[in-house]
């Protein structure tokens, strides 16, 4: 048996929700399918999100799914697989789920984020979102004026340097698997203005003592006191069910995103995106600005489209 909503949210992040949150608000039979997995799981706390600087990532989470069931939202911890258009009702989606529940919707938002794979150095999985981080404006605030690192995982790494150095003033840079050659001369001109320390030579694994991060040693032997490893994880978009349904894509260096206008709509008509599926650089915050503005933009076609389908009766 399958059950029929007007949207259908694939993913329970920030996105997800606030997109949800207006919907239910406005009255729209929603479903809510999210796999459990953000983002931000590592992380501590967020920052950076006005009144909810400093809260927890799954106390926010838990807070959004509070809300949204006020509203009559129904939230299944599942995963959608598949999405195909709905033969029946050629505006609308047939979704299918990992437990076999197969759910239609007239709206389709994909949410579904992205995973971030860490460089295979040893200690930094381990370590990621306490003392090794990626992004200074999470992070930076916590660990500033500490001894900082900045892991190289191609030339770019240059930039990500050279942020950092707002936050501390002591910073070096491992060149790691990139050769000091690749560097541009205006970079290097630029990291010795900023007072960066370029150090070639591939990391082998990081020095960790009493639960804190203290050193990075590279495969000659060589220790580099550090107390906090900026890395640049390589993201990897959730994005298998905009695939399947044909939305097209575009090719940026940190994966593919889907072509989408200022509210989130993508060139399937109905199929939404928002949150880090709808783009890299998505903070929390951003994320569920996103997903407000889809949801405010689905209530609307919704509801003009029943009028206009009432008019040609």
């Amino acid at each position: 048996m399958t059950d029929t909503y007007e949207v259908v949210v694939g993913g329970g992040g920030a996105a997800g929700l606030s997109a949800a949150l207006v919907l239910g608000r406005a009255r729209r039979r929603t479903l809510v399918v999210d796999a459990g997995e953000p983002r931000n799981a590592p992380a501590a706390h967020m920052q950076g999100f006005l009144s909810r600087d400093g809260m927890p990532p799954a106390e926010f989470l838990a807070v959004g799914r509070e809300e949204i069931a006020r509203y009559g939202v129904e939230l299944v911890r599942d995963r959608a697989v598949d999405a195909a258009r709905d033969g029946d009702a050629p505006d609308g989606f047939t979704v299918s789920l990992a437990s076999g529940r197969t759910v239609r919707a007239r709206h389709l938002v994909v949410a579904t984020g992205l995973k971030d794979e860490l460089p295979a150095v040893p200690g930094v999985a381990e370590r990621f979102g306490r003392d090794v981080v990626h992004c200074p404006y999470c992070h930076g605030w916590e660990v500033r004026d500490q001894a900082f690192g900045v892991l190289a995982t191609s030339p770019m790494s240059v930039h990500q340097a050279l942020m950092v150095t707002q936050w501390s003033k002591d910073v070096t840079l491992f060149l790691h698997q990139v050769e000091e050659a690749e560097l541009a001369d205006e970079d290097l001109r630029r990291l010795a203005a900023a007072g960066v320390r370029v150090v070639p030579g591939e990391v082998a694994v990081l020095r960790v003592e009493d639960d804190r991060l203290t050193g990075v040693e590279l495969v000659d032997g060589s220790v580099h006191a550090r107390e906090a490893l900026f890395v640049a994880p390589r993201p990897v978009p959730q994005n298998d069910l905009l695939v399947a349904l044909g939305a097209e894509l575009a090719e940026t260096p940190f994966g593919a995103y889907p072509v989408i206008d200022e509210r989130g709509l993508t060139t399937v008509p109905g199929l939404w995106a928002a949150g880090n599926t709808s783009g890299f650089a998505e903070q929390v915050v951003n994320a569920a600005s996103r997903g407000y503005r889809a949801g405010a933009a689905i209530n609307g076609e919704l509801l003009f489209a029943d009028l206009d389908a009432a008019v040609r009766v």
